[in-house]
């Protein structure tokens, strides 16, 4: 018998393989680096594996590709059919290819079959995948990446779930024997089940203990699975969705993100900040620091005049706004949303010499412009669709979302004329930013939708590379790493009403930079709460992202424009390395707190935000604990907005009267004594290593 290891390196994550004769390999470890000694020796001599004490617990060996003909109980790693039958392939061992990263090839000569897996070491994190291709055309009802073995020092397993307004919610499924399976077949990768899992063994917490993170690079249907057999094994699966999908030779599971962490969730979120900001999004200008983001949305809805805007781009440069976007109703004859999506050009009606008047105007206050386009879609009320009834995604029957249809992107007729239309737009006028929007599901999933998307996104990105896409899928359905590969910013959620934004934004980070996360000062009565929340704070929870305004800025007093005014100021004069650096989630001792931490990458400064959403249980305001500073050195820290305490906040606090120098063990274990604040407050205090 032969035994052939493979292993993967990060500086803070071991993947190792292992195949013997000819069989599909196994992955033996995934998790925190292992000591160097004899590693792979003495995992060729056992199945389970123990380190640090007992840190992690055994593991066994699993095939990265479950085989239906093997003699394995669980859930199997690929489903194929031809006709009415079933195939059951049988694949063995070839070659291994090392470059960048790591290669297994595995074939079934009976079948006519190649198996392709590839690993990838980036960064910190390790990019795996799965390639299918058959010598005759078969169905594809499952595809995953390859799959992994999950610690059995873990009790639970996380996922998230949302809606409209309501986006990343975090749900705990105790880990028990069968599987955990959850499915979107919206056609996107959705508010309901972003296609994100963490694994978090027994004991870890935001800031400490080990934790494993899968995140799938792909924007339409997926598929994950956590599964706990009788004999003990446990595996995990994550891949993009074929069920609905014709015959064909060739297939993807798209990439896996892993990442790995022994500081807790904040390793995780600090693992995929970097990776998603430095190797998956492409900026246009690297060096451009993120600008101040206008959208005029829920100033006035379809409500265009050049006059009532051009007051607004005026009142919205005077607060710091650097670039100005036009939102929807500029196009067509689009005074609802039950028309006109598809007839991408400028209504002359409300502009009579097109866009031109108001672009000029955006450009002497300062700014740059942009404009909302949904190009994905169609009402039946449009020219388009009178023109090309047989663009329209599945039946013409179909049950609408916001009025509207989707076109087929998958035919190339269809990407052609969106191409064109949207390239002669930017052409025609200096634009410098699209707001890419998607409001309805599919009305059937199908990868082919998303392919054309990606296609015309990688066409228009090639002729245009200086403009920034922004992905909005109401709010935040479309977010996940396969979209930004081809956008710059996600729009992530339709509600700016600061106190859900509070947590959704906490969330999120654990998978998404703040340099890509747009969050907007809303109007005083939020539009989609109803709540009336202060100023200091709307301002303060849309600076712990990229920061922007979406009110009519006329509306408001002179108090609330200056309060806005100064937190813009400073978000700009923080933006370069708070933008380049990451986000750490931190622990709160009070439930009604949310707290983080954002570091500089050299670790040299941070900024702790501190919010209050709810009446706190305790008559005093507990300390809050930092994370991630070096335990030796000390830091200067300063509550920048003690002006927000409330009339009861009497009692004396070390911070209010000015700076303090403390050490990182002591920020860290005791923590720093925040003032008393009301719900709705927001505690902002700037760090600096000295």
């Amino acid at each position: 018998m032969t035994s052939i290891h493979h292993r993967l390196d990060t500086p803070t994550q071991t993947l190792v393989l292992r195949i013997e004769d000819n069989r599909m390999a196994e992955a033996i470890y995934w998790g925190e680096r292992l000591p160097d000694a004899e590693d792979l020796a003495q995992l060729s001599k056992a199945h389970a594996i123990d380190l640090g004490g007992g840190m992690l617990d055994a593991t066994i060996p699993l095939s990265i590709c479950p085989e239906a003909r093997a003699p394995f109980p669980g859930q199997v790693g690929l489903s194929l059919s031809s006709g009415e039958k079933t195939i059951l392939p049988r694949f063995r061992f070839e070659k291994a290819e090392r470059g960048e990263g790591l290669q297994l090839f595995f074939s079934d000569a009976i079948h006519g079959l190649r198996y392709v897996a590839q690993f990838a070491p980036i960064g910190d994190v390790i990019i795996a995948s799965a390639a299918l291709s058959s010598d005759a055309p078969v169905l594809c009802h499952w595809l995953a990446a390859p799959v992994l073995p999950a610690p059995h020092m873990s009790d639970d397993i996380l996922d998230w779930h949302g809606t409209w307004l309501k986006e990343f919610q975090r749900q705990k499924t105790p880990w028990s024997a069968g599987i955990r399976m959850r499915e979107a077949r919206t056609g996107r990768s959705g508010h309901e089940h972003p296609p994100v899992a963490m694994i978090p063994l027994r004991g870890a917490t935001r800031t400490q203990g080990h934790v494993l993170a899968l995140q799938l690079a792909w924007s339409g249907g997926h598929r994950f699975i956590a599964e706990e057999l009788p004999d003990g094994r446990r595996q995990l699966q994550m891949g993009r969705t074929w069920d609905s999908e014709g015959y064909g030779t060739q297939f993807h599971s798209s990439e896996l993100i892993l990442a790995c962490s022994s500081e807790g969730e904040a390793g995780i979120a600090r693992a995929y900040q970097r990776y998603i900001r430095d190797h998956v999004v492409t900026w246009p200008a690297p060096d451009r620091p993120r600008p101040v983001h206008y959208n005029c949305w829920e100033a006035i809805y379809f409500e265009h005049s050049l006059e009532a805007l051009s007051q607004i781009a005026e009142r919205a440069a005077a607060l710091g706004a650097e670039r100005f976007v036009l939102d929807d109703g500029w196009f067509g004859q689009r005074d609802d949303d039950t028309s006109s999506l598809g007839d991408w050009t400028i209504d002359t009606r409300k502009w009579p010499d097109g866009l031109t008047p108001l672009i000029d105007k955006v450009h002497a206050e300062g700014m740059a412009f942009g404009l909302w386009v949904e190009p994905e879609m169609v009402n039946m009320d449009s020219d388009l669709y009178r023109a090309h009834p047989d663009w329209l995604l599945g039946p013409a029957d179909q049950l609408t979302g916001r009025f509207q249809h989707l076109l087929d992107l998958s035919k190339p007729a269809v990407r052609d004329y969106l191409f064109s239309a949207l390239s002669d737009l930017l052409e025609a006028y200096e634009i410098d930013y699209l707001k890419w929007d998607h409001n309805r599901l599919l009305p059937v999933v199908t990868s082919a939708q998303t392919e054309g998307v990606y296609a015309l996104l990688d066409q228009l990105r090639a002729a245009h590379p200086m403009v920034e896409i922004e992905s909005c899928a109401s709010g935040g359905g479309r977010i996940d790493a396969g979209i930004l590969a081809r956008t710059h910013r996600v729009w992530l959620s339709d509600s700016n009403d600061a106190i859900e934004r509070l947590r959704i934004q906490h969330e999120a980070a654990l998978f998404i930079p703040p340099a890509v996360t747009g969050s907007h000062v809303g109007p005083r009565k939020c539009h989609s709460s109803g709540r009336i929340l202060p100023m200091s704070f709307r301002a303060w929870v849309a600076a712990e992202r990229h920061m922007g305004f979406e009110m009519d800025p006329r509306e408001l007093t002179d108090e609330e424009f200056t309060i806005l005014q100064r937190v813009t100021n400073w978000w700009k004069a923080t933006r370069d390395w708070r933008m380049k650096g990451y986000v750490l989630p931190l622990e709160s001792d009070d439930d009604s707190v949310i707290s983080e931490l954002q570091m500089a990458n050299d670790g040299t400064r941070f900024v702790l935000f501190a919010g209050r959403f709810a009446t706190p249980r305790h008559t005093l305001p507990l300390a809050q604990r930092l994370a991630g500073l070096d335990p030796d050195a000390l830091y200067r820290v300063r509550l920048i907005n003690p002006e927000d305490r409330p009339p009861q906040s009497r009692g004396h606090t070390a911070l209010v009267d000015g700076a303090l120098v403390l050490s990182g063990t002591a920020l860290m274990t005791h923590g720093l004594n925040l003032p008393l604040s009301w719900p709705a407050t927001m505690w902002v205090v700037e760090g600096e290593k000295i």
